[in-house]
């Protein structure tokens, strides 16, 4: 017997007016383990296709490659070129993969939280004056070695939510890795000069306290979302998310989400509906593309142009 399915947040009402229905799915999601984790990036795949286009696009890769319906996964479409070339002009026009990397997701966090007011569309298109700075850290970072790796690990126990009891100490350890990395070569950084002691304790102090209203610090799916959404949403249209479970998408952080969104008194996002991806065949395509674009780069007309990864990386 199969388990309920967690999370989402389904339309309290029938969603009317222009709407759009879209079927996501991820790939390389490692929860909080962001550092070492086996996929370096996350993938959020998007399609628009009917129940029935989906259903006939699977039947004409099995029928067409002769895959069977448990090899139907993204490594054995990979080393099928033929298979990967003909999916890809399939779903041209229908199909969105947004590239989030990890490690920059973490610089960006940094910028956002510990530099301004924490939203839940900080780090997106909606407020993105500080992507810049973060990219250059980014860049100048990775060549510090291990004092970048130990800047992001502190980093990364600075903002864990889940914490036995607070430990002031932690923030200092923060400050000692960033001052590190300001002896290390990175002293002009705008980024790393500008963080306050005082901005780090409070936000510390405001995540062990349980602030729900700052986006969860180390979950790259929520701004992955919301850039999905505002992409098929084109400012003009709802859009209605048919997602494979995923644990992360909670409905308290959706309603929230949905909240930030929101212009002229209408969110962009109606609504996300959880879904088994075995019976969704809208979801098994998008969680062929995830996979694939995990993989292996793909075609630049299916790449969300605000992916958050390094262009020249």
């Amino acid at each position: 017997m199969r388990s309920p399915l967690q999370g989402g947040l389904p339309p309290a009402h029938a969603v009317t007016g222009a709407v759009v229905e879209i079927a996501c799915d991820e790939s390389g999601f490692s929860g909080t383990n962001l550092l070492h984790s086996g996929a370096p990036v996350i993938t959020h795949a998007s399609v628009d296709l009917s129940v029935g286009e989906a259903v006939e696009l699977i039947g004409a890769l099995r029928s067409g490659f002769r895959f069977a319906p448990h090899e139907l996964k993204s490594g054995k479409v990979l080393r099928q070129g033929t298979a990967l070339d003909w999916l890809l002009s399939a779903v041209a026009g229908r199909a969105l993969v947004h590239v989030i990397d990890k490690e920059l997701f973490l610089v960006t966090r940094v910028v956002d939280l510990l530099l301004g007011e924490p939203s839940y569309v900080a780090g997106t298109s909606l407020s993105g004056e500080q992507r810049a700075a973060a990219l250059a850290l980014y860049r100048a970072g990775r060549s510090a070695g291990a004092t970048w790796d130990g800047f992001l690990s502190a980093f990364v126990d600075l903002v864990r939510t889940r914490r036995r009891q607070p430990d002031p100490q932690v923030a200092d350890r923060f400050l000692e890795a960033r001052d590190r990395l300001l002896d290390n070569g990175l002293r002009g950084d705008p980024v790393l000069t500008a963080l306050r002691p005082e901005a780090v304790r409070t936000i510390m102090l405001r995540l062990d306290e349980d602030d729900r209203s700052i986006p969860p610090p180390l979950e790259p799916m929520l701004p992955a979302l919301a850039e999905t959404v505002l992409f098929w949403s084109r400012g003009e249209r709802r859009v209605l998310v048919f997602h494979d479970e995923q644990s992360a998408l909670t409905a308290d952080r959706l309603t929230r989400l949905q909240s930030a969104l929101t212009g002229n008194g209408i969110s962009p996002l109606a609504g996300l509906v959880m879904v088994d991806s075995r019976d969704d065949p809208r979801v098994q395509v998008a969680d062929l593309l995830a996979g694939i674009a995990r993989r292996s780069a793909i075609d630049a007309s299916l790449l969300s142009p605000t992916s958050l990864h390094d262009p020249h990386g």
